[in-house]
Protein backbone atom coordinates (compact mmCIF):
# COMPACT_ATOMS: atom_id res chain seq x y z
CA UNK A 1 0.00 0.00 0.00
CA UNK A 2 0.90 3.67 0.03
CA UNK A 3 1.31 5.03 3.61
CA UNK A 4 1.97 8.36 4.59
CA UNK A 5 4.59 9.86 4.84
CA UNK A 6 4.32 13.50 5.53
CA UNK A 7 1.34 13.94 4.14
CA UNK A 8 1.35 11.58 1.09
CA UNK A 9 0.48 12.77 -1.95
CA UNK A 10 0.54 10.31 -5.52
CA UNK A 11 3.87 11.51 -7.35
CA UNK A 12 2.71 10.09 -11.15
CA UNK A 13 6.36 9.71 -11.61
CA UNK A 14 7.48 7.34 -9.13
CA UNK A 15 4.50 4.91 -10.31
CA UNK A 16 5.98 5.12 -13.48
CA UNK A 17 9.76 4.30 -12.50
CA UNK A 18 9.05 1.58 -10.36
CA UNK A 19 6.07 -0.04 -12.49
CA UNK A 20 3.31 0.76 -10.01
CA UNK A 21 1.27 1.34 -12.91
CA UNK A 22 1.23 -1.79 -14.03
CA UNK A 23 -1.12 -3.04 -11.02
CA UNK A 24 -4.51 -2.36 -13.23
CA UNK A 25 -6.87 -3.01 -10.56
CA UNK A 26 -4.96 -0.33 -7.77
CA UNK A 27 -7.26 2.34 -6.70
CA UNK A 28 -6.36 4.64 -4.54
CA UNK A 29 -7.82 6.02 -1.62
CA UNK A 30 -9.88 9.34 -2.26
CA UNK A 31 -7.82 11.26 -0.03
CA UNK A 32 -4.85 11.35 -2.58
CA UNK A 33 -4.30 14.44 -4.29
CA UNK A 34 -1.71 15.84 -6.62
CA UNK A 35 2.20 15.84 -6.28
CA UNK A 36 3.20 18.87 -4.11
CA UNK A 37 4.43 19.81 -0.51
CA UNK A 38 2.67 19.04 2.85
CA UNK A 39 2.01 21.97 5.24
CA UNK A 40 5.46 21.77 7.00
CA UNK A 41 6.65 22.86 3.65
CA UNK A 42 8.66 19.54 2.83
CA UNK A 43 8.48 17.39 -0.10
CA UNK A 44 6.00 14.63 0.20
CA UNK A 45 7.16 10.91 0.35
CA UNK A 46 5.43 8.06 -1.00
CA UNK A 47 6.29 4.94 0.82
CA UNK A 48 5.81 1.60 -0.43
CA UNK A 49 4.86 -1.43 2.80
CA UNK A 50 4.00 -4.72 2.45
CA UNK A 51 0.51 -6.48 3.93
CA UNK A 52 1.09 -9.51 5.48
CA UNK A 53 -2.44 -11.91 4.85
CA UNK A 54 -4.39 -13.09 7.97
CA UNK A 55 -5.73 -15.93 6.77
CA UNK A 56 -8.53 -18.62 9.24
CA UNK A 57 -7.16 -22.48 9.65
CA UNK A 58 -4.91 -22.20 12.44
CA UNK A 59 -1.82 -21.03 10.97
CA UNK A 60 0.44 -18.98 12.46
CA UNK A 61 -0.08 -15.90 10.03
CA UNK A 62 2.02 -13.67 12.74
CA UNK A 63 4.96 -15.30 12.75
CA UNK A 64 8.27 -13.89 12.49
CA UNK A 65 7.06 -10.37 13.66
CA UNK A 66 10.55 -8.69 13.28
CA UNK A 67 11.00 -10.27 9.86
CA UNK A 68 8.72 -7.82 7.56
CA UNK A 69 10.03 -4.25 9.37
CA UNK A 70 13.31 -5.49 8.62
CA UNK A 71 13.14 -6.35 5.06
CA UNK A 72 11.50 -2.93 4.53
CA UNK A 73 14.43 -1.45 6.37
CA UNK A 74 17.14 -3.21 4.14
CA UNK A 75 14.89 -2.66 1.08
CA UNK A 76 14.68 1.06 1.63
CA UNK A 77 18.71 1.00 2.29
CA UNK A 78 19.72 -0.44 -0.25
CA UNK A 79 17.37 0.38 -3.10
CA UNK A 80 16.83 4.00 -1.84
CA UNK A 81 13.58 3.44 -2.60
CA UNK A 82 11.29 4.96 0.28
CA UNK A 83 9.29 2.09 2.37
CA UNK A 84 7.28 2.12 5.89
CA UNK A 85 8.67 0.94 8.85
CA UNK A 86 6.41 -2.05 9.09
CA UNK A 87 3.74 -4.01 7.02
CA UNK A 88 -0.14 -3.49 7.35
CA UNK A 89 -2.14 -6.79 8.42
CA UNK A 90 -4.81 -7.23 6.17
CA UNK A 91 -7.70 -9.71 5.16
CA UNK A 92 -8.35 -10.86 1.75
CA UNK A 93 -11.50 -9.67 1.98
CA UNK A 94 -10.71 -6.37 3.24
CA UNK A 95 -12.57 -3.11 0.63
CA UNK A 96 -8.63 -1.90 -0.01
CA UNK A 97 -7.03 -5.04 -0.61
CA UNK A 98 -6.21 -3.27 -4.12
CA UNK A 99 -4.19 -0.81 -2.89
CA UNK A 100 -1.69 -3.44 -1.48
CA UNK A 101 0.07 -4.58 -4.54
CA UNK A 102 2.02 -6.69 -2.87
CA UNK A 103 1.15 -9.25 -0.36
CA UNK A 104 3.03 -11.84 1.93
CA UNK A 105 1.92 -15.22 3.11
CA UNK A 106 3.61 -17.55 5.95
CA UNK A 107 2.82 -19.75 8.90
CA UNK A 108 3.98 -23.25 10.14
CA UNK A 109 0.12 -24.75 9.81
CA UNK A 110 -2.83 -24.96 8.50
CA UNK A 111 -3.95 -22.20 5.67
CA UNK A 112 -7.89 -21.99 5.14
CA UNK A 113 -9.38 -19.71 2.29
CA UNK A 114 -13.02 -18.83 2.05
CA UNK A 115 -14.76 -19.19 -1.24
CA UNK A 116 -15.24 -15.39 -0.91
CA UNK A 117 -10.90 -14.59 0.13
CA UNK A 118 -10.47 -17.32 -3.28
CA UNK A 119 -12.66 -15.34 -4.88
CA UNK A 120 -10.99 -11.56 -3.88
CA UNK A 121 -7.28 -13.11 -4.19
CA UNK A 122 -7.61 -14.32 -7.75
CA UNK A 123 -9.03 -10.96 -8.90
CA UNK A 124 -6.22 -8.96 -7.10
CA UNK A 125 -3.53 -11.30 -8.65
CA UNK A 126 -5.07 -11.44 -12.14
CA UNK A 127 -5.44 -7.56 -12.09
CA UNK A 128 -1.69 -7.39 -11.66
CA UNK A 129 -1.23 -7.81 -7.58
CA UNK A 130 1.81 -10.12 -6.19
CA UNK A 131 1.42 -13.04 -3.60
CA UNK A 132 4.64 -13.80 -1.89
CA UNK A 133 4.83 -17.10 0.62
CA UNK A 134 7.19 -18.19 2.17
CA UNK A 135 6.53 -21.82 3.93
CA UNK A 136 7.80 -21.11 7.90
CA UNK A 137 8.05 -25.31 7.99
CA UNK A 138 4.21 -26.88 7.99
CA UNK A 139 1.99 -24.86 5.48
CA UNK A 140 3.35 -26.71 2.56
CA UNK A 141 0.29 -29.24 2.09
CA UNK A 142 -1.96 -26.42 2.71
CA UNK A 143 -0.24 -23.85 0.82
CA UNK A 144 -0.65 -26.56 -2.37
CA UNK A 145 -3.96 -26.98 -1.56
CA UNK A 146 -5.17 -23.22 -1.76
CA UNK A 147 -3.11 -23.21 -5.14
CA UNK A 148 -5.15 -25.56 -6.37
CA UNK A 149 -8.65 -23.92 -5.56
CA UNK A 150 -7.50 -20.55 -6.47
CA UNK A 151 -6.08 -21.35 -10.10
CA UNK A 152 -7.28 -24.63 -11.12
CA UNK A 153 -5.77 -24.53 -14.34
CA UNK A 154 -2.88 -22.96 -13.80
CA UNK A 155 0.24 -25.24 -12.41
CA UNK A 156 2.50 -24.20 -9.30
CA UNK A 157 5.91 -24.66 -11.26
CA UNK A 158 9.19 -24.39 -10.88
CA UNK A 159 10.97 -20.79 -11.67
CA UNK A 160 13.48 -20.72 -13.55
CA UNK A 161 16.91 -19.49 -12.41
CA UNK A 162 17.38 -17.45 -14.92
CA UNK A 163 14.35 -15.14 -14.12
CA UNK A 164 14.30 -12.18 -13.12
CA UNK A 165 13.51 -12.50 -9.10
CA UNK A 166 16.64 -13.89 -9.02
CA UNK A 167 18.69 -11.46 -10.64
CA UNK A 168 16.88 -8.02 -11.02
CA UNK A 169 18.94 -6.78 -7.48
CA UNK A 170 21.00 -9.70 -6.86
CA UNK A 171 22.54 -12.37 -9.38
CA UNK A 172 21.42 -15.37 -7.42
CA UNK A 173 21.17 -19.03 -8.17
CA UNK A 174 17.77 -19.80 -6.68
CA UNK A 175 16.55 -19.50 -3.07
CA UNK A 176 18.86 -19.91 -0.51
CA UNK A 177 18.50 -22.44 2.13
CA UNK A 178 18.61 -20.82 5.80
CA UNK A 179 17.49 -23.76 7.57
CA UNK A 180 17.51 -27.62 7.31
CA UNK A 181 13.83 -28.17 7.93
CA UNK A 182 13.56 -31.85 5.85
CA UNK A 183 17.19 -31.62 4.25
CA UNK A 184 15.61 -31.17 1.39
CA UNK A 185 17.03 -28.36 -1.36
CA UNK A 186 15.07 -25.16 -1.39
CA UNK A 187 12.84 -24.41 -4.23
CA UNK A 188 11.29 -21.29 -5.66
CA UNK A 189 7.79 -22.55 -7.50
CA UNK A 190 5.23 -19.83 -9.01
CA UNK A 191 2.37 -19.53 -10.85
CA UNK A 192 2.36 -17.37 -14.20
CA UNK A 193 -0.36 -15.27 -15.91
CA UNK A 194 1.24 -14.95 -19.25
CA UNK A 195 4.85 -14.04 -18.65
CA UNK A 196 4.23 -12.29 -15.67
CA UNK A 197 4.66 -14.16 -12.30
CA UNK A 198 2.09 -13.22 -9.96
CA UNK A 199 2.67 -15.34 -6.97
CA UNK A 200 6.31 -16.47 -5.63
CA UNK A 201 6.44 -19.45 -3.15
CA UNK A 202 9.94 -20.68 -1.14
CA UNK A 203 9.63 -24.14 -0.13
CA UNK A 204 12.54 -25.31 2.28
CA UNK A 205 14.09 -22.56 2.45
CA UNK A 206 12.58 -20.02 5.24
CA UNK A 207 13.46 -16.73 4.30
CA UNK A 208 11.35 -15.44 6.61
CA UNK A 209 13.24 -16.45 9.54
CA UNK A 210 16.34 -15.43 7.53
CA UNK A 211 14.84 -11.97 8.39
CA UNK A 212 14.42 -12.11 11.73
CA UNK A 213 16.31 -10.21 14.08
CA UNK A 214 19.87 -11.78 15.06
CA UNK A 215 19.24 -13.10 18.38
CA UNK A 216 16.17 -14.92 17.22
CA UNK A 217 17.15 -18.23 15.79
CA UNK A 218 21.20 -17.33 15.99
CA UNK A 219 21.69 -17.46 12.20
CA UNK A 220 25.15 -16.51 11.06
CA UNK A 221 25.56 -13.05 9.56
CA UNK A 222 26.19 -14.87 5.85
CA UNK A 223 22.93 -16.52 5.99
CA UNK A 224 20.89 -13.76 7.07
CA UNK A 225 22.10 -11.75 4.34
CA UNK A 226 21.66 -14.44 1.71
CA UNK A 227 17.98 -13.89 3.32
CA UNK A 228 17.82 -10.57 2.80
CA UNK A 229 19.12 -10.32 -0.56
CA UNK A 230 16.72 -13.21 -1.92
CA UNK A 231 13.75 -11.24 -0.07
CA UNK A 232 14.90 -7.38 -1.63
CA UNK A 233 14.95 -9.25 -5.06
CA UNK A 234 11.20 -10.43 -4.74
CA UNK A 235 10.30 -7.38 -3.37
CA UNK A 236 11.91 -5.47 -6.03
CA UNK A 237 10.26 -7.63 -9.01
CA UNK A 238 6.91 -7.22 -7.70
CA UNK A 239 7.05 -3.61 -7.57
CA UNK A 240 8.78 -2.95 -11.21
CA UNK A 241 7.73 -6.38 -13.40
Amino acid sequence: MIERGYTVKICVGFFLAFGLLNFTGLALPNDVAAPGRGNNGKLDVIRVTIGRVKYGGGGDWYSDPSSLPNLLEEFQRRTDIPTGEKEKVVKLTDPDLHCYPFLYMTGHGNIRLTTEELKMLRAHLLAGGFLYADDNYGMDLSFREMVNRLFPERDLVAVPFDHPIYHCIYDLNGPPKIHVHNGKPPQGLGVFAKDRLMLFYTYESDIGDGLEDADVHNDPAPKREMAVRMAVNILYYAITY
